[in-house]
């Protein structure tokens, strides 16, 4: 059987238009029909041909370029250039167009904001499209490294002792310039000097900012390269990363906000999140859901105030332990009397409260009862007050909150937000190679 073989010397009667390039399905007809309809004067870039001066690219086909690279892992500015320049699916997108690098690069710095609109505008267009129902919506984060080294994260004190140093170089660079300066022999070195002295202050200037940084927040250490960004744990070990918020609408798995953040954990996202979904959608949701990394009353119950059904399990419920015969859980609290029951029917009267935490502690009415229970040893061993249990503020919620975590429904909600809400982070991290971010601060990033 004979073989079909290529020839690139083949002459064509008629060379083939760039609208021939690509098939009538190929995906990439869905990202130019997508930039088409966005409002770029919404998104915040200025569309003007009647500049003066040496035409500049499109603006549109520029945000088709990057919104199209993005979606296939292409992101740095000199690839963006070579597949515009080898890759038949973006030569046909940006109609031949071939800008380098440097143009893409500079695109992307003048419409950071601009880029950062576009995952709203493409919710709100699939909202119409009948793709995203609103009616649930998971939460989930994921960390992925920020551009910068966990070595270079470094506290106040290292910040405040590097200005010293740098002071007095200054200042030393400054003596010598002006020695320099008197001897004219010497006269061309002064060119070393101020270009040393330029560094010296650069340095001192980004030292300066992170120390400021310090000012406008309780963080006890700052990255010098990146001050957005925080030292994290992940399963990949630790790394100078941002804490990437997701949230996920149930019916296609689209992702309707996302957002990163400098948080470490998740525990005060639940809310602000939710809400930042909301301003995208037409109405709110009537469920939200996340693990149990999001499972902090005062941030769920913020959004339970709003008549939202939230199915976040606690940690004991997550863990799937089951419940000692003596676990808080098993003891009884009276709200007219404000004390617990243990299960052998003792007192635990109110104690103490401590404000930072929001907790209200209870103690044994009587240690000497803890003693001569037949528990003692198993229900506590604290020989100074006996056996003690907490209620938060907010106690109430909390117990609401894991009622309806064990309904049926709520289960069935549940069961879904693995593969509706993790499923993007395994798409972006392993199949786009996305394991961190290019650009610097939390702009750049967003």
């Amino acid at each position: 059987m004979a073989y079909r073989t290529g020839n690139r010397h083949q002459m064509a009667l008629l060379p083939k238009s760039i609208e021939e390039y690509v098939e009538k399905d190929d995906a990439v007809r869905a990202y130019d029909a997508f930039v088409e309809a966005l409002d770029l004067d919404q998104l915040g870039i200025k569309i003007n041909p009647c500049n003066v001066g040496n035409p500049s690219y499109d603006p549109q086909a520029m945000l088709k370029l990057l919104v199209y690279g993005y979606s296939y892992g292409v992101r740095s500015s000199r690839k963006l250039e070579r597949e515009a320049k080898h890759n038949m699916s973006f030569i046909w997108l940006i109609g031949g167009l071939k800008p380098n690098h440097k143009t893409i690069a500079e695109f992307r710095r003048k419409n950071k904001k601009a880029i950062k609109k576009v995952l709203r505008q493409c919710a709100r267009l699939c909202i119409k499209l009948d793709l995203i129902g609103g009616n649930v919506l998971f939460v989930d984060g994921s960390k992925i490294r920020a551009n910068a080294s966990a070595g270079r994260t470094h506290d106040k004190a290292w910040y405040e002792e590097q200005i010293r140093h740098l002071d007095q170089r200054i200042d030393n660079l400054l003596a010598e310039c002006e020695a320099v300066d008197k001897q004219e022999e010497h006269l061309g070195s002064s060119v070393t000097m101020d270009k040393k002295l330029g560094q010296a202050e650069r340095l001192k200037q980004t030292i300066q900012e992170a120390l400021d940084a310090f000012k406008e927040s309780d963080r006890k250490k700052i990255n010098q390269t990146d001050p957005d960004c925080a030292n994290m744990h992940s399963k990949q070990g630790s790394h100078a990363s941002y804490n990437v918020q997701s949230v996920v609408d149930e019916k296609a798995g689209l992702i309707v906000h996302a957002e990163p953040v400098p948080d470490v954990n998740d525990r005060k996202q639940f809310a602000e999140q939710i809400t930042k979904a909301h301003e995208v959608l037409p109405e709110q949701c009537t469920s939200a859901c996340a693990d149990a990394g999001y499972a902090n009353t005062d941030e769920l119950a913020k959004i339970d105030a709003e008549g939202i059904e939230v199915v976040v399990p606690t940690q004991e419920q997550a863990s799937g332990k089951t419940e000692t015969p003596h676990a808080k859980q098993q003891f009884r609290y009276d709200h007219e009397k404000d004390c617990f029951y243990c299960p052998e029917g003792h007192r635990l009267i109110y104690a103490t409260t401590d404000g930072k935490i929001g907790k209200r502690f209870y103690q044994i009415e009587d240690k000497k009862l803890c003693f001569r229970c037949r528990y003692w040893g198993i229900c506590t061993k604290n020989k100074k007050s006996g056996r003690k249990v907490t209620r938060l503020k907010n106690e109430a919620v909390k117990e609401k909150l894991e009622s309806l975590y064990r309904k049926t429904d709520s289960q069935e909600i549940y069961a879904k937000r693995k593969n509706r809400v993790e499923l993007p982070f395994g798409h972006i991290k392993r199949n786009l190679k996305m394991d961190a971010f290019l650009l610097r601060g939390r702009e750049g990033v967003k």
